[in-house]
């Protein structure tokens, strides 16, 4: 976003810098920055609305399971490090398995969508999609975040991986390393649309992440 943003104002300086120089170029070059700048607002205002869509699946796919398991969905404050925030909340009487089914819920929906995403749009970073491309960016970074919590072992008691370390019985750094993989290779899908083994690795990863739920007990 800074990056566009001082583009924006190198365009906007060029122009008055022209219009000093001549009359003309002072009237044609705003009528000409106004429906590039109109066309940049547009498209981050849409990435920005894709990354919010993908925020609100990873939290709903908790919710989901919440209601599955009757485990009484809440919403929680958090705070840490300074950071205000929320979290779903569920009884803690859930079984290891619900456990771990309620905690992984939101990684699974950004696993589904990303491989909805990156196998309609193989080639999404040459297409001219906002929407999509800002949800794709929100489960890379999101999965990423989560990952450097868990290698890192901290954040709030109430995080995913955590959870999910707890019911399987196994260190949170593992729970990071099987977020992170599909993370960097979608990433890496995004950018070598045409790399098969990025493209299966990452789709195994993730099926293996769903059937750890037969771990635990």
């Amino acid at each position: 976003m800074v990056i566009r943003v001082l583009r924006a104002r190198l365009l906007l300086s060029v122009g008055l810098l022209l219009a000093t120089a001549s009359v003309a170029t002072s009237q044609a070059a705003p009528a000409e920055q106004r429906p590039a700048e109109s066309s940049k607002t547009s498209q981050w205002l849409q990435f920005v609305g894709g990354a919010a869509v993908g925020f609100g699946a990873h939290e709903s796919g908790h919710v989901v399971f919440d209601v599955i398991f009757d485990a009484s969905p809440g919403v929680k404050r958090i705070d840490y490090a300074g950071i205000p925030f929320f979290a779903i909340t569920h009884d803690a009487t859930v079984s290891d398995r619900q456990e771990f089914t309620i905690s992984s819920a939101g990684f699974w929906v950004q696993h589904a969508t990303s491989e909805w995403i990156l196998t309609s749009h193989p080639h999404l970073k040459d297409e001219r999609a906002p929407f999509l491309k800002g949800w794709l960016a929100w489960n890379v970074v999101a999965s990423g975040v989560y990952s450097v919590a868990a290698f890192g072992r901290f954040g709030p008691p109430e995080s995913d991986t955590r959870g999910m370390a707890t019911s399987l019985g196994v260190p949170e750094p593992w729970i990071g390393a099987l977020i992170a993989a599909p993370a960097a290779l979608d990433t890496w899908r995004y950018l070598h649309p045409e790399s098969r083994w990025a493209r299966w690795t990452s789709r195994a990863v993730k099926v293996s992440g769903v059937l750890l739920v037969i771990a635990a007990h």
